[in-house]
């Protein structure tokens, strides 16, 4: 498969193509600090590879990233993969056993942070000799910003390439994910170039995103919903994102940067729309900005609060289905233009297969529950090192996703629960209290 200017086959390329489409367009704001243009973002990344290569960063190399919600993230995220590499970004409130396990698991050949660091990721990768280097991206007034990396030659990094040299590839593993582990061990998740490309188009398209969108990041970028939905699929689109200046969600400073940024949507969790519904009871403000949609993943939703969510912000809330192996997002509810939206529906199957399937393999008929299971470009390949999980997991030529569910007449799917939640009773499953 070879990238044309008409069909990119690597995230990468596309977001090449978007530079060169939409140059002078804002591709990220940083909230009262600075903007930069698609083609500045393109130029920072390009930088930034070619000092990874440079100091010895491979194809195929795991480089980890841990930093709040900043520029520099999203700007070493994006060189990591465009230098062929495979980026593993981590939760910076992990402990030094956490960092210890998730760095080894991935096989991280570096470990990437802010300036101001990150001292029990760097305990556990002095630990287990990954070298450690840091990114910050300044801009003086009427200058380009400009991005600083430390790193040093170090025995484990030895270049032999330059940046130019590397066509990215859809088969190279981009992304490295964990699962949430609740329940077992984490699984690593190895997330291609094309995996990732298919659900930002996939988002795109259901969600009608343009040029002309623009959106708050408020969930984590090292978690598949805000690194995904949020952030590439706005560049992909040739949108904006502005990230909060503290780093992170801010209920206080969310809506004065929706309205500063002219934002036409935003993606949360229930625990987010909860909270921003609670600001606006108690300190509502003077104007909301007019948004085309609001967006509800990672769990389910309330009735009562899509309701109020609705009436408060005068937008349809149109909750969806995702999960990291699939690159994220699996079914949404449609914009009111392309159908209705179902308060208790996770809405219709996005780009990819999706078959409710009872134990033998069979597709079942609308109404009845089974075991939701995918299949299709966004689904990762399998996990890394996990014969055991993936003999479960892929079967019958599907993604088993552990969810039980049925369609309704119309095509939209309907979460009952988990697997390891229910009892089946005479092919029928029954939640299991």
């Amino acid at each position: 498969m070879k990238d044309t200017m008409e069909t990119p086959t690597t995230l990468t390329t596309l977001l090449r193509h978007v530079a060169a489409k939409f140059p002078s367009r804002r591709a990220i704001s940083v909230a009262a600090k600075f903007d930069l243009t698609h083609s500045r973002l393109h130029r920072l990344v390009e930088s930034a590879a070619a000092q990874l290569v440079a100091a010895g960063v491979k194809p195929g190399d795991v480089v980890a990233l841990t930093f709040p919600n900043t520029i520099e993230f999203v700007v070493m995220f994006l060189a990591v993969i465009r230098a062929r590499a495979t980026a593993a970004p981590l939760n910076s409130a992990y402990t030094a056993e956490e960092f210890e396990f998730y760095l080894s698991d991935s096989e991280s050949k570096l470990l990437l942070t802010s300036p101001e660091g990150n001292k029990p990721a760097q305990a556990a990768a002095s630990k287990l000799s990954i070298p450690h280097a840091t990114a910050s991206i300044t801009k003086a007034e009427n200058e380009e910003a400009e991005l600083s990396l430390s790193l040093l030659n170090h025995p484990e990094l030895n270049s032999v390439n330059s940046v130019e040299s590397l066509v990215n590839d859809p088969d190279d593993v981009a992304l490295f994910l964990h699962t949430s582990g609740t329940t077992s061990r984490p699984k690593g998740v190895p997330l291609t170039q094309y995996n990732l490309l298919s659900s930002v188009k996939n988002i795109d398209s259901v969600y009608r995103l343009t040029e002309s969108d623009s959106t708050v990041i408020v969930l984590p970028l090292f978690h598949v919903h805000g690194l995904i939905a949020g952030l590439l699929s706005s560049l992909g689109a040739g949108a904006a994102v502005a990230l909060p200046a503290a780093g992170r969600f801010s209920a206080s400073a969310f809506w004065k940067d929706m309205i500063k940024y002219s934002a036409t949507w935003y993606t949360a969790v229930p625990t987010i729309h909860q909270i921003i519904l609670d600001r606006h009871s108690s300190n509502p403000e003077p104007v909301y900005p007019r948004l085309r949609f609001i967006r509800s993943c990672s769990a389910s939703l309330a009735p009562v609060i899509l309701g109020k969510l609705e009436e408060a912000f005068g937008a349809p809330v149109l909750e969806a289905y995702a999960m990291t192996e699939a690159s994220h997002l699996m079914a949404s509810n449609p914009l009111p233009q392309d159908g209705a939206h179902k308060s208790g529906s996770v809405g219709k199957p996005v780009g990819q297969e999706m078959g409710i399937l009872d134990e033998s393999g069979r597709v079942q008929e609308a109404g009845i529950s089974g075991e939701v299971c995918i299949r299709g470009p966004n689904v990762t390949k399998g996990y890394k090192n996990n014969v055991a999980a993936n003999t479960a997991s892929f079967l019958f030529d599907w993604f088993h996703t552990g969810d039980i569910g049925y369609f309704d007449s119309n095509g939209y799917l309907h979460l009952v629960g988990r697997i390891k939640e229910l009892i089946n009773r005479g092919g029928t499953y029954i939640i299991s209290l």
